[in-house]
């Protein structure tokens, strides 16, 4: 492993920036090209937005963990909460479902984290938690250009 890092935090919407950043942070020393480093910060944005307004209702007393490793150019980054859980992650996984259609939400996001990453898992045990956990290879601006 070249690096790691682990990040919690209350699961308030400000703090979506935050883990955003850090994560940005994290994967900066492997070059990504702008696009892929505005991909990556989207599918965190969409990970943490769901534990904070999904998991916990926004009660901001849960907390979120980011974890991410860096093995050469792949970075896998996990997501958790002991929030609500997900009763039916398949269906959950379906673009446009949301549990808060309410707030006009357009979908958990699920499908941009998957289309976005090279591979994407989410584990979920309802009224336990979620753990979503995804992995990017990286190519740095130099190799993009050659």
């Amino acid at each position: 492993m070249d690096n790691e890092m682990t990040l919690t935090f209350l699961a308030i919407s400000e703090n979506e920036g935050l883990a955003r950043v850090a994560v940005t942070g994290f994967i900066a020393q492997l070059d990504p090209t702008i696009d892929e480093l505005s991909e990556f910060k989207t599918v965190v944005s969409e990970a943490v937005s769901n534990a904070i307004i999904h998991g916990y209702e926004e009660d901001g007393r849960g907390v979120v963990t980011v974890h991410a490793k860096r093995e050469d150019d792949i970075v896998t980054v996990s997501v958790m909460d002991n929030g609500m859980g997900i009763e039916d992650v398949s269906r959950a996984m379906e673009p446009l479902f949301t549990t808060k259609s309410a707030m006009e939400r357009s979908g958990m996001g699920f499908t941009i984290m998957d289309s976005f990453s090279d591979q994407l898992t989410v584990m979920s045990k309802w009224q336990e938690g979620t753990t979503v956990t995804f992995t990017k290879k990286f190519y740095s601006v130099r190799t993009a250009v050659m």
